[in-house]
């Protein structure tokens, strides 16, 4: 006879094992992978490796400040926290779903003395109408999950966890380079800053030169205006920058968790020949592995696959074994004795007959869950690809427009310097004048933003790759 209830035991938990309506996990098929990216053109593919580190990236550039300031972020940023949070989150849900493997156990115990209304139609005439109760019981229940409700659970929750982590990743790299771009959006209104200050000032001496012809008649009135006008529509974009500098300075402040009011960062243009640092774009097929949000959405593909495993589990029966026992007595003297013992043993069986559709709906929406996740996982790793282009072609056709406006730099300096000579000379007016400075600013202005959006691509090429992992990083 023990032999067959071990026998019967081992099979009941082979069974238990291995029966499971969730459907058996893919990763979804995406998009065609490429042999390498469209955009690369001259750029030498590197070896990425997944297990390696991905470290601070950002170091790359050489910037102490900008150091700091990741440094910063990393440790007080408040979206890091509350990411950190929602992780914990996850961690706990899967802690409650494996619990449900495990029987549940109960105690109470009480001691109450009560009086029976002797009007009452269950009292019994002769029975005293006080007395006490002293009880003490123990209930354990455990549900047999005979058909992986329970597994899928936990399996749901342990790819929620996993995609919480891949998300906090996200998060981190999102906020590091949001610092980085803000930090070098920062620097380029230095530069420009430094810029118009300049100019302002030339212009200012530009104008007093003009009063002066103008006292000594050798100018016309509309040259002073001209001058005026220059000069007030630089002190304008002057102010602007001014503007922009300080709501810049204030967002820093915020990402590295500091308050606006008291974080200061003080002017420091970058030179003009500062060039983004080399990032190897690597091989499109490791681009799934490394992108965190790809990470993050093949998981939450994972969970809802295993969330129709546990609709599917509901339209069969749940058995769970239930034990109740220990002692009750109506004196304390006799409370915890043998003769108060009481128990009572035995297996549960919970059925559905008749739900109105609700069995069905649940399954028909965990599917719909499911396609919808594959739809959005599919369409962020064709937005991964596209970042990687978009950034890699934005670095190889900025470094042309780099040199081609330092070029353009260069030619207006020329005109400007010879327009200046001719209005000396008396030969032009001011206008001349005014149409080379105007132009001359605007390509040193341009030249600025070119170099501003050089640094800021590489950064989001760096970010579009996952973070950095090649080793010259």
């Amino acid at each position: 006879m023990t032999r067959r209830l071990q026998t019967a035991a081992l099979a009941f938990a082979v069974l238990q094992a291995a029966c499971s309506f969730a459907p058996p996990y893919k990763v979804p098929q995406s998009a065609a992978t490429p042999s390498v990216y469209k955009e690369a053109g001259e750029w030498k593919a590197a070896e990425p490796a997944d297990t390696a580190p991905k470290g601070a990236w950002w170091t790359a550039f050489g910037d102490a400040e900008l150091n700091s300031l990741e440094s910063k972020a990393a440790d007080a940023n408040q979206s890091l926290k509350a990411g950190f949070a929602r992780l914990q989150e996850a961690r706990a849900d899967t802690r409650v779903a494996r619990a449900d493997l495990f029987p549940t156990v109960s105690l109470q115990a009480s001691a109450l003395r009560s009086r029976a209304s002797p009007n009452s139609p269950t009292y019994t005439p002769g029975k005293p109408t006080e007395g006490n109760d002293f009880n003490l019981e123990a209930d354990v229940s455990y549900e047999v999950d005979l058909w992986g409700r329970v597994r899928n659970e936990i399996a749901a929750a342990r790819a929620s966890q996993q995609a919480s982590a891949a998300d906090l990743d996200s998060l981190r790299l999102s906020i590091q380079a949001e610092v980085a771009t803000d930090y070098f959006g920062l620097r380029s209104y230095d530069m420009q800053q430094r810029l118009l200050d300049k100019t302002v000032a030339d212009y200012h001496q530009a104008l007093d030169l003009t009063q002066a012809l103008f006292d000594g008649g050798a100018a016309a009135l509309s040259d002073l205006e001209q001058a005026k006008a220059q000069l007030h529509s630089a002190e304008t974009q002057q102010a602007d920058i001014h503007l922009l500098r300080a709501q810049q300075e204030h967002a820093i402040g915020v990402l590295v968790g500091e308050n606006p009011s008291l974080f200061k960062l003080a002017a420091n243009p970058l030179p003009l020949d500062t060039a983004p640092p080399p990032v190897d774009a690597g091989m499109p097929s490791q681009l799934l592995e490394r992108r965190p949000d790809v990470a993050e959405a093949e998981r939450r593909v994972a969970a809802a696959n295993a969330q129709i495993g546990v609709a599917r589990a509901a339209y069969f029966p749940q058995f769970s074994l239930g034990a109740t026992g220990g002692f009750n007595s109506t004196q304390a003297s006799n409370w915890l004795t043998a003769p108060s013992l009481f128990w009572s043993l035995g297996p549960q069986v919970s059925l559905p007959i008749f739900e109105g559709g609700k069995l069905v709906a649940q399954t028909a929406r965990a599917k719909a869950v499911y396609a919808e996740q594959v739809a959005n996982y599919r369409n962020t790793v064709l937005t991964a690809y596209r970042d990687v282009e978009d950034n890699l072609a934005a670095l190889r056709q900025l470094a042309v427009e780099s040199e081609t406006q330092r070029q353009a730099v260069e030619a207006s300096n020329i005109v400007l310097q010879k327009s200046q000579d001719r209005y000396l000379a008396g030969l032009v007016t001011y206008l001349e004048v005014a149409t080379s400075e105007t132009t001359a600013l605007q390509a040193e202005l341009s030249r600025i933003n070119i170099q501003t959006r050089r640094l800021n691509a590489a950064v989001l090429l760096i970010k579009a790759l996952g973070g950095g992992w090649n080793q010259s990083l």
